[in-house]
């Protein structure tokens, strides 16, 4: 089937085959390492370092590949409205949370962007109104995400932190409000370029944030353990570079229903890793509530796909900037 949809698209199976594994195994395994990050580097200033440095970099690729031109004053100001959307509230929660939920529950309830985004998209003026298959996806998919974070004992599995339900609930708004609006907003045509201004003003929003919340207090290099620099070091050059230029590339050779299949792989990845190297345990809740959110997230993807048709590289690039 891959070697089907390499040939359709004239791109080579090796380097299809190679782009589709990072975007499933590299971003699903960016949840255990952002945990393994922020056990000696607060969770704010490692975000606003991992993008401060991933924009910096791409930024500069485009710089050499010709592609970028000077932003004006109202592309900034937008970049740094979605920055602070995708990368403070919604990386920073995922980091923040870490610190109290296991990434494997993590990136289930991440998983709820396309809930949310079907909702905002309802929402907003002239926008779609769901069909039955996304309906119904959207109550399945809050249904398992109840069930995950409900309190009380359930299936073996002991209520998920409260706090840290809350912040996972709230940072997938972030990106799901962005993904809905971004792309009417003011930006460069270069697609790099956008992510990597984003990737800026968002790493640069979460160090405000840091600063101001007191994280710098007690923070020093001398404490900072290798492994989580060396996670950082993966974040910036994987996470945030290898991986999302695999995902352009994709767009650009591949139908984007198949390439957003990384929307429902990515939590089953690293619902493995965080179990197989972080340790964390795979309960009947985790199972049963994830397999459930899971297939909402299937039946939205699908009900947009047919509904909208392939979507443009720009627009889902910013989606997942």
């Amino acid at each position: 089937m891959i070697a089907a949809l390499a040939r359709r698209a004239s791109a080579p199976l090796t380097l299809t085959l190679l782009a589709f594994a990072c975007i499933y195994l590299i971003w699903g395994s960016t949840y255990l390492v952002i945990r393994f990050a922020i056990e000696t580097i607060p969770p704010l200033l490692m975000v606003g370092v991992r993008f401060i440095v991933a924009g910096a970099l791409l930024y500069g690729w485009t710089l050499l590949r010709g592609e970028a031109r000077r932003p004006s004053a109202r592309e900034w100001g937008a970049a740094t409205v979605y920055g602070g959307l995708f990368f403070l509230v919604g990386n920073g929660g995922v980091s923040w949370s870490e610190q109290r939920i296991p990434s494997g529950i993590v990136a289930l309830l991440v998983a709820a962007i396309p809930l949310w985004t079907a909702v905002f998209e309802w929402g907003r003026r002239g926008g779609r109104r769901p069909g039955a298959m996304a309906i119904a996806g959207v109550a399945l998919g809050f249904g398992g995400i109840a069930l995950l974070i409900g309190p009380g004992e359930s299936l073996t599995r002991s209520a998920v932190d409260p706090a840290g339900a809350l912040v996972m609930t709230l940072a997938p708004l972030g990106w799901a409000y962005g993904m809905v609006h971004a792309r009417n907003a003011p930006h460069p045509p270069s697609v790099l370029q956008t992510a990597a201004m984003q990737m800026l003003a968002g790493g640069a929003v979460s160090l405000l944030l840091g600063t101001l919340m007191g994280e710098w207090r007690g923070a020093s290099l001398d404490a900072v353990s290798l492994r989580s620099l060396l996670a950082l070091l993966y974040l910036v050059v994987f996470g945030s570079i290898v991986a999302f230029s695999a995902f352009a590339w994709l767009l650009q050779t591949n139908a984007s229903d198949r390439v957003a299949t990384y929307a429902y792989v990515n939590p089953i990845v690293a619902v493995i890793v965080g179990w197989a190297v972080g340790g964390e345990p795979i309960t009947s809740r985790i199972l049963v509530a994830g397999s459930i959110v899971i297939l909402g997230v299937v039946l939205i993807l699908r009900a947009r796909a047919r509904a909208a048709g392939p979507a443009t590289v720009a627009d889902a690039a910013e989606e997942t900037a």
